[in-house]
């Protein structure tokens, strides 16, 4: 089956629609989600070289649960804006951000790849799994060059293959068997159109960046069982939603019946752990 033609504004309203909707239950999720991807993010912050003092941009900051460790590593004199989409996510950032007495934090609602910040603004443009769903990646790369002084650093993290990530790929695979979908065609989004050997790479060098610095991380998702894995995602992931949405009532609960299935061959006597590879990139300009 061919991919229909890939219609960006449509996608990107459809995006903004699904985290609208999503965004406190991932909030709710961040302790599960801390402790995935906590450690990596530190990784990320330190390829992009965020120091006290430095100005940081934060591209699909989320809940801002990365901004608010690098406005940790910056301090009192330094500045984290923490950007995103969907306003929902950016009032969940900016309510952190005051509640953690993080003053440095400025959260705006933003398209990044149409960014309303002046030429050479930061030292370090950070997005922790975001790039990947931007429907015009170049755009946004070439934003974010924009956005960073000379030598400033761009550091992002992102999913490698499928086979590496089988927590996210058994629901993707079994929704888009069921429904009938098509493959994504290349250059389109979706959570690892970048994982590919060298994918990632050619994306910052096409955008101009040099010096490109890419390592592969691992970063186990553990969760009490199958089951509350199952429950994260079908309360967070906007996106299988969207993607059942020509399936009636009763064939999305068997599709979440096969998924449940298929998750729970990484239970075990300490609960659910499912093997997660990450990318971290980083690149100057």
């Amino acid at each position: 089956m061919t991919a229909p033609p890939f219609d960006r504004v449509k996608y990107k309203e459809t995006t903004l629609a699904l985290w609208q909707s999503a965004a406190e239950a991932w909030h709710r999720w961040n302790p599960v989600i801390h402790a995935w991807v906590g450690p990596a993010t530190e990784v990320m912050l330190d390829l992009a070289r965020i120091g006290p003092g430095s100005r940081v941009l934060d591209l699909a900051a989320g809940d801002g649960d990365q901004s608010f460790a690098a406005a940790r590593r910056v301090g009192p004199r330094g500045s984290v804006l923490a950007t995103d989409l969907a306003p929902n996510l950016v009032a969940i950032a900016a309510r952190g951000a005051r509640d953690a007495g993080l003053a440095q934090v400025e959260a705006r609602v933003m398209d990044a790849e149409r960014l309303d910040v002046p030429d050479a603004a930061f030292d370090a443009v950070i997005c922790r799994l975001g790039l990947f769903f931007f429907g015009d990646l170049p755009a946004a790369l070439a934003e974010a060059r924009r956005a960073l002084r000379p030598g400033g650093r761009l550091a992002a993290l992102v999913f490698s293959t499928p086979d590496k990530n089988q927590f996210y790929a058994i629901p993707i695979s079994t929704i888009r068997r069921r429904a009938r979908l098509p493959e994504p065609g290349p250059g389109r989004p979706g959570p690892f159109s970048l994982g590919g050997p060298g994918v990632f790479e050619a994306a910052l060098t096409g955008a101009g960046f040099r010096d490109v610095d890419t390592r592969v991380l691992l970063a186990s998702l553990r969760t009490a069982s199958a089951a509350e894995c199952l429950r994260f995602q079908r309360e967070s992931f906007g996106a299988l939603h969207q993607m059942m949405v020509r399936l009636s009532e009763g064939e999305r609960r068997e599709t979440w019946d096969e998924i449940g299935e298929g998750l729970r061959a990484y239970e075990g006597p300490g609960g659910f752990e499912s093997p997660c590879e990450l990318i971290v990139g980083a690149a100057v300009k």
